[in-house]
């Protein structure tokens, strides 16, 4: 099978602009590799490549190609036809697609650059269903603290090297892998972590048991994987480890916490590393979840030959990756906070760090968007009991990711089932456009508002933001309760 060319032939990835060829891009385009792509929608993503040298096309078509074949001017020609990158959400009906297809173009899904790039440094490969992208890009903040200069590719964006990639001059690579669509298996990674394995992307996965497959598979092409052994399907041991972490499973843990106080603005701990203190951290991120993502990056940091001193520093300063409980804005005492979570796993370990931050008196108001009919269905029972530490809870209508209601699934059912769990109000409204009109006059000053989803419900932030702003001073939290209820 042809493999990818990382020695100087051009790149072309259709739907550049997305979060995970994004970040293959850009590294390949600060290697100073040809690189262009095409993405339907302009963003600062795609102005950040631009940036950096790769030409972006704002629609998708076969003319795009064929300006490798001398037919454009469009772009600087480069000897060769370009090896052009898919991803999964790319169909054989795509005409960039075709127009390879005929060009005869070396045709690659983007975990083979992924996998290409892996094998040329010493790598860190991190997966898992929850939390592989604050682990994995902890990892690359603590060797960037070190002075180690890793190249780092993750699935969320980071100020601390202002996006989801960056190219370094040491022999590191850290990165995120994806687990959605069993491509995980590509990677063959000198270091391994695997933060958690539970059923998710029921689109692709029938079972628990095909999940696991998949990771046993990674664990087999890693030198040394390092594993979570809080999570219960890998303490049982079918998915094999070498080096285990966990917060509650201290038998079979190598690094472990005592002394954690979980506060409103950090989260303190000693660690353990093999019956040896290491020291006290001070980590600025909320809540048990986000102290065994820790675990796990000062795990692969001590494997690589990291010191204990500049893991500490990097954990108090790291500020997390956009869209993992990052705040948006705050107005009058009302704070706006993103969040990925689309699983009921990850809304429940969410909302419990929203109730960390938001202490006593204070409400916290999450806002759902649904990610995919089939999750939604799949996991509907679970989603129904995952909004337990939220005071008020809003669904949206699903987010569809391209597919078809073959179910006639909506919201409000869920809203519904939601209701019957909790006490607080639960209210079902599906017009993303409307929503801060409606909103803003019920928030009140101390309220914690969490926009939750891996759709597009964070785009009504600044609206929302607007709209407080427009409508003047909130209500005071010791105002009743308003009434949470979309109109008729």
């Amino acid at each position: 099978m042809k493999a990818v060319d990382l020695n100087g032939k051009p790149f072309h990835f259709i739907g550049i602009g997305g979060i995970g060829m994004s970040a293959l891009a850009y590294v390949l385009a600060q290697k100073k590799l040809p690189v262009s792509g095409s993405d339907q929608r302009t963003s600062h993503i795609t102005e950040r490549l631009a940036a950096v040298g790769a030409h972006i096309f704002s629609q998708q078509v076969k003319e795009n190609l064929q300006a490798f074949g001398g037919e454009s001017d469009a772009i600087e020609h480069h000897n060769g036809l370009p090896q052009v990158i898919c991803s999964t959400a790319i169909g054989q009906e795509n005409p960039e697609f075709q127009a390879a297809q005929s060009l005869g173009c070396h045709i690659f899904h983007r975990s083979d650059v992924l996998s290409a790039l892996v094998a040329e440094y010493d790598s860190v490969a991190v997966g898992g269903t929850h939390g592989k992208t604050t682990t994995s890009s902890l990892i690359g903040y603590i060797f960037l603290v070190a002075g180690v200069d890793p190249t780092i590719i993750v699935g969320g964006e980071v100020d601390a090297w202002d996006g989801n990639a960056r190219l370094g001059q040491g022999n590191y690579l850290v990165a995120e892998a994806d687990e959605s669509d069993g491509t995980l298996v590509k990677l063959r990674p000198q270091l391994g972590v695997v933060t958690n394995i539970e059923l998710d992307h029921p689109d692709h996965y029938q079972s628990l048991d095909q999940v696991v497959e998949i990771f046993q598979t990674f664990a087999q092409q890693c030198d040394r994987l390092i594993a979570c052994v809080d999570c219960p399907t890998i303490a049982t041991g079918v998915v094999p480890y070498q080096v285990g972490y966990g917060l509650q499973n201290l038998e079979q843990a190598d690094y472990w916490a005592t002394d954690i106080h979980y506060g409103a603005t950090s989260t303190r701990a000693t660690i353990w590393e093999r019956g040896d203190r290491l020291g006290e951290i001070n980590l600025a991120l909320l809540g048990a979840h986000n102290l065994s993502n820790a675990l796990g990056a000062i795990a692969a940091a001590r494997c690589c030959g990291v010191p204990f001193e500049p893991i500490a520093e990097a954990l108090a300063s790291f500020q997390g990756a956009k869209r993992r409980f990052e705040i948006r804005g705050q107005y009058q005492g009302i704070t706006l906070i993103d969040d990925y979570a689309h699983h009921p796993s990850e809304i429940e370990v969410t909302l419990q760090a929203a109730r960390l931050r938001a202490g006593q008196g204070r409400r916290v108001v999450a806002i759902f968007q649904p990610h995919r009919y089939s999750r939604t269905q799949a996991f509907f029972d679970e989603f129904a009991k995952a909004f337990k530490n939220a005071d008020v809870t809003i669904i949206t209508d699903i987010y569809s990711a391209g597919e078809k209601n073959v179910d006639n699934l909506t919201g409000e059912a869920l809203q519904q089932a939601i209701a019957h769990q909790q006490d607080g109000d639960v209210a079902y409204y599906p017009d993303l456009q409307s929503l801060p009109t409606w909103l803003a006059p019920q928030l009140q000053t101390g309220d914690l508002v969490l926009f939750l989803g891996a759709g597009n419900l964070n785009q009504t932030i600044p609206s929302l933001l607007a709209q407080l702003s427009a409508n003047g001073d909130p209500a005071l939290p010791q105002a009743p309760l308003t009434q949470c209820s979309a109109p008729d």
